[in-house]
């Protein structure tokens, strides 16, 4: 497969063995994906757990040199704790709605996989990928989420809400549980 393109040379879903999703993405999507990417992969905890102590430490070393009274002392960390949380939070949101913003003028996407991968067609683009390009996946409630390799950066962000047939979310997990390893 390549990176352009557009139908598989045997349809995937002719041959019964494929799945197709036709979905909108939103930016609550991507909201999702990245919670799932700070809580469920080792890459996403480390990048939470530096932000977290690039913040704290300082805060905790400030208190140890100040000199400040007991209920300072305990203030200082837990505030700049609360602080960095709400950071987060507000920085997660505002990269979901970059991510967003950067597909959105694709509009509607329909994306058909297979063993050997997927075609990705929009509005305005189609795409196709091998498996190959990435790295892993994880699943949320109301989303599979593909972790770009050493080949891709990214995520590719395909909601559940899309599928065709119920069947379709099963098929896509299996495709992907043969192909792609789980975060």
């Amino acid at each position: 497969m390549g990176t352009m393109g557009g139908d598989l040379p045997e349809s995937a879903t002719e041959r019964g063995a494929g799945a197709e999703f036709v979905y909108r993405p939103t930016a609550a999507d991507f909201g999702e994906a990245l919670r799932a990417r700070a809580s469920g992969t080792a890459a996403g905890r480390g990048q939470v757990l530096v932000m977290l102590l690039a913040v704290v430490l300082p805060a905790v070393l400030f208190v140890l040199v100040a000199g400040l009274g007991p209920l300072a002392s305990v203030l200082v960390p837990v505030l700049s704790l609360g602080v960095m949380v709400v950071a987060l939070v507000l920085g997660m949101r505002a990269q979901a709605r970059q991510l967003f913003n950067i597909v959105e003028p694709y509009g509607e996407c329909r994306m058909v996989a297979d063993e050997r991968g997927a075609v990705s067609t929009g509005e305005r683009a189609s795409f196709t990928t091998e498996w190959s390009v990435y790295s892993g996946y994880l699943e949320t409630p109301r989303l599979f989420v593909l972790f770009g390799g050493e080949r891709a950066a990214g995520i590719a962000v395909l909601p559940k809400r899309g599928a065709q047939d119920p069947a379709d979310v099963e098929r896509l997990r299996g495709i992907l549980g043969r192909n792609l390893k789980p975060l």
